[in-house]
């Protein structure tokens, strides 16, 4: 679900950037001084589960990558602004290092691994397991349809930002 550097055209890119780092600066100004330092470990070994599991790619029409989120996962142990910060540096240091995805297109892959994935996915597991309160599969249920909906739906912006950038059909 990478999207390489220029399938975006310049107005899309430009968005997507203004609102993840708006998300990313909110996330950092709430969490300021509330990471505990016994949750450092956790957050890192969280960072390095989904950097492993990011980098096994199947390609998607249009040139794209797809893989492994983690942004619910990350969500449901973590909480969605830890979260969203562990997903973007993951795509950070994807970016930079491994050339997954691209600087230009930070901003978009941001929003939609590190945003969408992460938000929704915390929204959908708990709507799920209050859904199912008391029953003994509710965690499960509640993770399985966190982790399918916070990808399909993270994979439908990135299907909108490149037809909106004229990359390829809708």
């Amino acid at each position: 679900m990478h999207i390489p550097d220029g399938f975006l055209n310049a107005a899309t890119a430009a968005g997507t950037y203004v609102i993840s780092a708006g998300g990313v600066a909110y996330g950092l100004r709430r969490l300021a001084g509330k990471l505990k330092e016994k949750q450092v470990p956790l957050v890192g070994v969280m960072a390095a589960f989904i950097f492993a599991a990011q980098m096994l790619n199947f390609p998607v029409a249009g040139g794209t990558s797809g893989h492994l989120v983690g942004g619910a996962l990350a969500a449901i142990l973590l909480g969605p602004l830890t979260g969203l910060l562990v997903m973007t540096c993951v795509l950070l240091v994807q970016a930079i290092i491994f050339q997954d995805g691209g600087i230009t297109a930070l901003g978009a892959n941001v929003l939609n691994m590190g945003i969408i994935a992460v938000f929704l996915g915390y929204f959908v597991y708990n709507l799920t397991v209050k859904l199912f309160r008391g029953k003994g599969f509710a965690e499960a249920a509640g993770g399985f349809a966190a982790g399918w909906v916070s990808v399909f739906i993270a994979a439908v912006a990135c299907a909108l930002e490149l037809a909106i950038s004229g990359t390829s059909p809708l």
